[in-house]
C-alpha cells in the first residue's frame, strides 16, 4: 500500500513521532441499498473504503477520488456523517499516527465495482444483514449514514 509522498517526506523530519492526518471514509450505498465495502490488503479487514486526503485538497473530492481509484466506482457525496478523531495507532513500522475522520455517505453514480489498485485484496456490494466482520467504527459509520437526512455527528 502506498504512503502518500507527502506523508513519506514529513517521516524522514519527525521519524516515527505521532503525526495527525486527515482521512475520509466512504458510505457509498447503491440503488439497492447496498453498501460499497473493500477487503484490505494490508491487513486483510473489511471495512468502507478510506483514504489519507492530499494537503489542500478538499474532504469530499478527495474521498470520491479514493473510492474511484481503488474501486473503480464512480459515486457523489451526499452529506457529511460524522467527525471524530481516531487512534493513535501505531504501525508495524513504529510509525505513530491519528486521524481526524470525516464520513461521507456517498452515492453510486457508475462503474463496477473491482480491485482497481494494490490497497484492496478483494472489492464488493453487500446488504446490511451480509456483512462481513468489519473493522471497529465501520458498521456505526453505515447505521449513521443510512437516514439520508440524518444529522452529522460529532464525537464529544
Amino acid at each position: 500500500m502506498a504512503t502518500p509522498d507527502f506523508i513519506v517526506k514529513l517521516r524522514e523530519k519527525i521519524g516515527h513521532d505521532p503525526l495527525w492526518i486527515p482521512g475520509a471514509r466512504a458510505v457509498v450505498f447503491d440503488g439497492d441499498g447496498r453498501v460499497l465495502l473493500g477487503q484490505r490488503a494490508d491487513n486483510g479487514r473489511w471495512g468502507l473504503i478510506t483514504g489519507i486526503l492530499e494537503p489542500g485538497e478538499e474532504p469530499a473530492a478527495g474521498l470520491l477520488r479514493e473510492v474511484f481509484e481503488e474501486t473503480g466506482v464512480v459515486a457523489v457525496a451526499e452529506r457529511l456523517v460524522s467527525v471524530a478523531a481516531v487512534g493513535p495507532l501505531t504501525y508495524p513500522n513504529g510509525d505513530v499516527c491519528q486521524f481526524l475522520t470525516l464520513v461521507f455517505r456517498c452515492r453510486y453514480v457508475s462503474g463496477e465495482a473491482r480491485v482497481n489498485d494494490d490497497e484492496s485484496l478483494a472489492v464488493g456490494w453487500f446488504a446490511p444483514g451480509e456483512f462481513p466482520d468489519l473493522m471497529p467504527g465501520h458498521r456505526e459509520a453505515i447505521e449513521r449514514a443510512g437516514d439520508p437526512d440524518g444529522p452529522a455527528h460529532f464525537q464529544s
